[in-house]
């Protein structure tokens, strides 16, 4: 391998690090992010408003405050730097007592003298102290003697010693004469206009996102089959926009499931008046063992002309209405007992479910009766939480094979040796009940049951 070619995969095994240190990164930063608009949409105005707030507080300090406290510092420098010369023009005066009273009544400083012994070392220098970097630089600079400053043993003033001659002059001045200490009041006014522009936003965000909410909730409960009469489109010209599309979509499916409703009812109507036609024309020609078998044939037509007419027509036309579900189940336990099966019922939770009543029966009993068709004994166990309804159907017959769990629901399917033919069935028993629990927002899966055979179980919103 040549020096390139290390060199090369050095660059591709630095890239895969680089691209995989980001991916992680990426997964990270986006689990942390709120996943709802209303939170999204808050952050998108939060974040620029503080940074605004952040970039003018640091440029008004900076540049402002700084100003200020230079040009104070200056000044107070200035009147010490008078007060050293006026020391000089007295020399007789060995207690300095006129330099002390101009400092006190013209100056507003209050000045001592101490022996030179009581000059204190330089200490370190605060970090953020504007004050004790704009005192250092003008002391330097205007008096260009030994000096020790300070700013933060005292809340209200500041000490000032210079090394003169024979003596250190102590100078203690007011901080907001070298000091420009207003800042609680910008930081209330930063925050307190941060918090209006904040409620704003939200009062402004809430609104917006409202129409949203409504066009969730319609959407959702028509595909649950509920209906939503007080909707109208509402809020932005996207939203209403949004809003107006679903209700035309909605008024498309409406109109195309009345008028399969109506042709269904036109083919009832025709074929049930063809086979009553044919039970008559039976009816005339007497007995015999082949008009028993033709009546046999026709009496199985009807039933499933009925099959085929219930699973296209689905649900269609009926209302969703509180429903007790504990009533429901005993209704199905009553009915397989009826027909000499073993059954046991159990329900969990508060039983009140918005469903369609006929509807959800016809998929509850399909459940049922495709249990009472393979199976002695039927174990229906109903559970009711905040979001779901769960209807188990179990029972002891053969059960279906994994791979066959799914297919049970094509239409027309009919198994051969897993679960015994279903002998004078349509094969459309499980395709009505899925259909049903789908057209509730919900669905049906298959597994195996505790009784050993099969179990079923139909889980819809409430």
């Amino acid at each position: 391998m040549t020096t390139l070619d290390v060199g090369i995969a050095r660059l591709r095994s630095a890239a895969i690090r680089v691209s995989d240190g980001w991916g992680r990164f990426n997964v990270s930063f986006k689990r942390i992010m709120p996943k709802g608009l209303y939170a999204r949409a808050l952050l998108i105005i939060i974040a620029p408003m503080v940074i605004l707030q952040s970039v003018v507080a640091f440029v008004f300090m900076e540049r402002h405050w700084n100003l200020v406290t230079q040009n104070l510092s200056a000044a107070v420098v200035q009147d010490i730097a008078a007060l050293v010369e006026l020391t000089k023009s007295f020399p007789l005066d060995t207690e300095h007592a006129e330099v002390r009273r101009i400092a006190q009544q013209r100056l507003g400083l209050v000045v001592d003298f101490l022996p030179t012994s009581d000059m204190p070392p330089p200490g370190p220098k605060p970090f953020f102290s504007l004050l004790d970097q704009a005192l250092s630089l003008e002391l330097r600079k205007q008096i260009g003697r030994p000096f020790w400053i300070d700013t933060v043993g005292r809340s209200n003033l500041v000490e000032i010693r210079i090394a003169l001659d024979n003596t250190v002059m102590r100078v203690f001045a007011r901080r907001s004469a070298a000091y420009a200490s207003n800042s609680e009041i910008f930081l209330l006014w930063m925050v307190g206009t941060s918090l209006v522009l904040l409620a704003v936003a939200i009062a402004f965000l809430r609104n917006q996102i409202r129409p949203i909410l409504r066009l969730a909730d319609a959407a959702e409960s028509f595909g649950k089959g509920r209906d939503a009469p007080n909707f109208r489109p509402r809020g932005a010209r996207e939203v209403r926009r949004a809003a107006q599309a679903f209700l035309e979509m909605k008024a498309r499916i409406e109109r195309a499931m009345e008028q399969r409703t109506a042709m269904l009812a036109g083919v009832s109507h025709d074929l049930r008046t063809v086979l009553t036609r044919f039970k008559l024309e039976l009816a005339l020609l007497g007995g015999g063992p082949e008009v028993g078998a033709m009546k046999k044939d026709v009496d199985e037509m009807g039933r499933m002309l009925e099959a085929y007419l219930a699973f296209a027509r689905g649900d269609t036309g009926e209302q969703s209405a509180p429903t007790d579900m504990a009533d429901f189940l005993d209704e199905l336990k009553t009915d397989a007992e009826r027909n000499g099966h073993k059954a046991s019922v159990t329900f969990h939770g508060y039983p009140i479910v918005t469903v369609k009543p006929a509807a959800f029966k016809r998929c509850l009993g399909n459940l049922v009766s495709n249990a009472a068709r393979h199976a002695p004994s039927i174990a229906i166990t109903g559970h009711r939480d905040h979001r779901w309804l769960t209807v188990t159907v179990d029972d002891d017959g053969p059960g279906i094979p994994a791979a066959m769990r799914e297919e049970v629901f094509k239409p027309f399917l009919r198994l051969d040796d897993a679960r015994n033919q279903d002998e004078g069935g349509t094969g459309l028993g499980l395709a009505i009940a899925r259909d049903i629990a789908r057209s509730h927002g919900g669905d049906i899966l298959l597994g195996d049951s505790p009784l050993g055979g099969l179990r079923a179980t139909v889980r819809v919103p409430v």
